[in-house]
């Protein structure tokens, strides 16, 4: 079977990477958040190009979604703006919202005008987000919160979070849960960097101390957020990103390898991992493409999303993993030849926490047994 994109996707692809290539450079780009650089996508109609036309987007489909946003990380566009409310809080508003949330929220998003944190892991409540124990209490109107978030990314630098909260203390932890979209400056809300193992900070803890939030700005009904956060985290979950931004340290691995090979000194074994990791990388954007023609298909992809998510985080472990190995010490202190030392060890240190992030890999293998292949849970 031979896999292809149609020639108008092809045709955007090429639009995308041409003004990847006016705006970002021939190069990569140095990623991070840019309101000025999300401002310029959206003059293009390119956030949230898969939403429906009667919300503003172009109604273009996943497919083009993935493309745009592979071709996004393969430049490291500065994206962090608007990525997360792209990805997972516009799409659940749709699905979701009331008119008037629609309204007030879908163009603010796609215009590039507000960015969202992820408020669902807390010190207690991990993969395990029914765990939840933040508290939003009812008074008239309005939710009164308190509680602590925490691996909250990018949340110094958002305007708002989508919240998940306890609404109802006494029902079963999957039943009574909430989602909230709460103003980061509101009274009683304080942020605090955490710093991962790199030294970078976009990870922080986020205290509420009885902040007050309208009830009107709680997304579904009372108490079934969790239908909705499982939906909301199956689009953090199949996105091709996971895999596709560190291709560009296994391009300079590559590099380096062929350096080796014509001095003579790269070894039988390690042409073996290298040719293995090159074709896991097709198979894993293969299987990220698959996700998408599901949901281009009216599927939701629950295992599928799992299971793109499980092969491209530990493919980037065991890909940076064999990056250092061939560095060995010459690359401890100095440039090696074509790879870059400083970005190999910054990969292979965040590497670390990819099997974590966003749902641990035992979490993900579970989604697959029960949901995907129907299998009885112990």
């Amino acid at each position: 079977m031979r896999f292809q994109f149609s020639e108008q996707q092809q045709q955007f692809r090429g639009e995308v990477r041409g003004f990847l290539a006016e705006e970002v450079g021939p190069g990569r780009g140095n990623g991070g958040v840019d309101q000025a650089f999300s401002k310029k996508l959206a003059a293009r109609g390119w956030i949230g190009i898969a939403w429906p036309k009667e919300y503003g987007g172009r109604g273009l489909g996943p497919v083009e979604q993935m493309i745009y946003t592979e071709e996004m990380i393969l430049a490291n566009a500065p994206r962090g703006y608007h990525f997360t409310a792209e990805r997972q809080v516009g799409p659940s508003l749709i699905r979701h919202g009331t008119e008037a949330q629609k309204r007030e929220w879908v163009p603010r998003i796609m215009s590039a005008d507000v960015s969202f944190a992820l408020g669902l892991s807390e010190p207690g409540a991990g993969s395990d987000l029914a765990a939840a124990s933040t508290r939003a209490e009812r008074n008239g109107d309005e939710y009164v919160v308190t509680g602590q978030k925490i691996w909250t990314s990018n949340a110094h630098l958002s305007d708002a979070i989508w919240l998940v909260v306890r609404t109802d203390q006494a029902a079963p932890k999957h039943r009574g849960i909430s989602c909230l979209m709460v103003d980061l400056d509101s009274p009683g809300i304080t942020i605090r960097p955490l710093f991962d193992l790199t030294g970078g900070h976009h990870f922080n803890e986020v205290f509420f101390d009885e902040v007050h939030v309208p009830v009107d700005r709680r997304v579904g009904e009372e108490n079934a957020g969790w239908y909705i956060l499982a939906e909301h985290l199956d689009f953090e979950r199949s996105g091709i990103e996971r895999l596709v931004d560190l291709e560009f340290v296994f391009s300079e691995l590559m590099a380096l390898a062929r350096e080796k090979a014509k001095a003579g000194t790269l070894s039988p074994a390690l042409r073996h991992q290298l040719a293995e990791l090159a074709l896991e990388l097709e198979v894993g954007r293969l299987l990220c493409y698959r996700v998408s023609w599901l949901q281009a298909s009216g599927k939701v992809p629950t295992a599928e999303a799992s299971t793109a998510k499980i092969f491209g985080t530990e493919w980037s472990q065991r890909m940076t993993g064999v990056a250092m190995k061939t560095l060995g010490l010459e690359g401890a202190g100095a440039l090696a030849g074509a790879v870059r030392p400083e970005l190999v060890m910054h990969a292979y240190l965040n590497a670390v926490s990819r099997t974590i992030a966003g749902g641990t890999s035992e979490i993900q293998r579970n989604i697959i047994a029960t949901r995907g292949l129907g299998l009885p849970r112990s």
